[in-house]
C-alpha cells in the first residue's frame, strides 16, 4: 500500500463557514494530513453562515492558503439567496463548474472524494478523475434528488429526470460509495449499485474536544439563562427540519416560565421561525445567529436538552450530524423522527432520550416536559449518549475508515498500472 497519498477534497462547504458539513470535512482534511498524507481542498470563497468580516477574501477569483497542513484552494462562485429555491438550484451547477477548474489545476493527486450534495459535484469529480487517471469518492450526506421531491421542493418533471440520470451516472462510475448509516446503504444498493461499493462510515465526532462541560458558562450568563432550563435547538433551519412542530411546542409551553427555547442558527425557514414567534408572542423562545465552533459547543454544554427534528414528509433515513454532537456532549435528545430514521435506531440503541412521532408537537412538549420533570433520568441519559459516542464515532476511528478505503483504491489503480 501506498504510504503517502495526495488526496484531494471536493467541498462546496469549508471553514471559515460555520457547518456540520464545513466542519466535518475540515476535520477529515486535517486528520489525514496529520497522517502524512498531502491533502489539497478545492472549494468556494466563505459565503453563508459567517460571523465576522473575512476581508483578506474579497474581491478575488482565485486564492491558495494553508489551514494548518491542508492546502485549501478557493474559487469565486456566485452567492446566492438562501430562501430562494431556483438560485439554489442553480448553484448546484455554478459550484462544481468552478471546482472543476480548481481541480484540474491543483496538482498531481492519487485520489479524490466529494461531499454530496451538490450532486453534480460527481461529475466533476468524474471529469477529473478521467483526465488524471484516478478514482473518485463520493461521501453521501443527503439522498439528492429523493429528499427534494419528497419535501416537494423539486417537482418540474425535466429537472427530477435530469438529477436522477445524473445520480445514477455518479454512482456508476464512482471508485467507491460512503454513507453515514446502515439505511442510506440499503437505499443506494436498491437503485442497483453493487453492495461491496457502497460503505457505511459514521460521521464522525472530535470526542476529545467536544466533551461534557460546565452549565452555568459565559453563554448562560450572557443570554440571561440562570436557573433556567434550556431546550437547545443548534442548526440549520431548513426544509429536512421541523421547525414549526418546534415553534408549536414551544407555544404549548410557554407558561412554565423556567423552559426556554434557545435556537441557534440559519437557514430558509428561519424567517418563518422568526414570524411565528412574533405572531404567537413567543417570549420562551430566544433566536440568535450561528455561533463560532468552539462558542456552539458550549452553546450545548449549557443545554438541559437538545432536539433533532425531521420533516414529516421525509422517508428517508436521515442522521442529522447534529445528533453526534449532542450525544458527545453527553446531552438528553429529545427527537421528532420518523419510524425509518437511522437517528431514532441511534437513540433507541444508546438509550439516550425519548422519540416522538414527527410532526407531533404535544408529544414533543410533553417529552420535554418528562426530562425537565425528572432530573435522574436526564442524567441517566446523557451518561449514556456519551458512552455511545465515545464508542462508535470517535474521530480516529471514522477517518481510520477513510484512509483505509483510500489506500485500497490507490493500490488498486497502481496494480493496474502496473498491470
Amino acid at each position: 500500500m501506498r504510504s503517502e497519498m495526495r488526496i484531494l477534497i471536493l467541498t462546496n462547504y469549508f471553514p471559515p463557514e460555520i457547518g456540520g458539513a464545513a466542519r466535518l470535512f475540515y476535520e477529515l482534511a486535517e486528520s489525514l494530513a496529520n497522517k502524512g498524507h498531502r491533502v489539497t481542498v478545492v472549494t468556494g470563497f466563505p459565503r453563508y453562515n459567517i460571523n465576522e468580516p473575512l476581508l483578506r477574501y474579497r474581491r478575488k477569483l482565485w486564492m491558495c492558503e494553508w489551514m494548518g497542513k491542508v492546502r485549501v484552494m478557493r474559487l469565486w462562485v456566485p452567492p446566492v439567496p438562501r430562501r430562494s429555491l431556483i438560485l439554489r438550484g442553480i448553484e448546484h451547477f455554478l459550484a462544481p463548474a468552478a471546482l472543476t477548474l480548481g481541480g484540474l489545476l491543483s496538482g498531481r493527486q492519487d485520489v479524490i472524494i466529494i461531499y454530496s450534495p451538490p450532486l453534480p459535484l460527481g461529475l466533476s469529480a468524474f471529469v477529473i478523475g478521467l483526465l488524471k487517471r484516478i478514482p473518485f469518492v463520493v461521501n453521501v450526506q443527503d439522498l439528492f434528488p429523493k429528499e427534494a421531491i419528497l419535501l416537494g421542493l423539486l417537482r418540474n418533471r425535466f429537472l427530477i429526470y435530469l438529477f436522477e440520470v445524473i445520480e445514477k451516472f455518479v454512482y456508476n462510475h464512482a471508485a467507491c460509495i460512503t454513507v453515514h448509516s446502515p439505511g442510506n446503504r440499503s437505499h443506494i444498493i436498491a437503485q442497483g449499485i453493487a453492495p461491496e461499493k457502497v460503505k457505511v462510515v459514521y460521521n464522525w465526532v472530535d470526542v476529545q474536544k467536544v466533551t461534557p462541560g460546565e452549565k452555568n458558562n459565559w453563554f448562560r450568563e450572557k443570554y440571561g439563562l440562570a436557573n433556567k432550563f434550556v431546550v437547545s435547538y443548534a442548526g440549520t433551519m431548513g426544509w429536512c427540519q421541523d421547525m414549526e412542530v418546534i415553534v408549536e411546542a414551544a407555544d404549548l409551553l410557554k407558561h412554565h416560565e423556567k423552559i426556554v427555547f434557545v435556537l441557534v442558527g440559519e437557514g430558509p425557514m428561519k424567517q418563518f421561525v422568526e414570524k411565528e414567534v412574533k405572531r404567537r408572542e413567543l417570549y420562551n423562545v430566544m433566536l440568535l445567529p450561528p455561533f463560532p465552533w468552539e462558542q456552539y459547543i458550549d452553546i450545548l454544554r449549557a443545554s438541559d436538552v437538545s432536539m433533532i427534528n425531521l420533516n414529516p414528509k421525509l422517508t428517508t433515513p436521515v442522521v442529522p450530524s447534529k445528533l453526534l454532537n449532542i450525544m458527545a456532549c453527553g446531552l438528553p435528545v429529545v427527537a421528532s423522527l420518523p419510524p425509518h430514521s437511522d437517528a431514532l435506531r441511534i437513540i433507541q440503541e444508546a438509550d439516550c432520550g425519548i422519540c416522538v412521532p414527527t410532526g407531533d408537537a404535544k408529544a414533543l412538549a410533553d417529552a420535554i416536559l418528562e426530562i425537565y420533570r425528572n432530573p435522574s433520568q436526564a442524567q441517566r441519559f446523557g451518561g449514556n449518549a456519551r458512552k455511545f459516542a465515545l464508542t462508535h464515532f470517535a474521530r480516529e476511528v471514522c477517518v481510520g475508515q477513510y484512509e483505509r478505503i483510500f489506500q485500497e483504491l490507490v493500490s488498486r489503480e497502481y496494480e493496474n498500472a502496473e498491470g
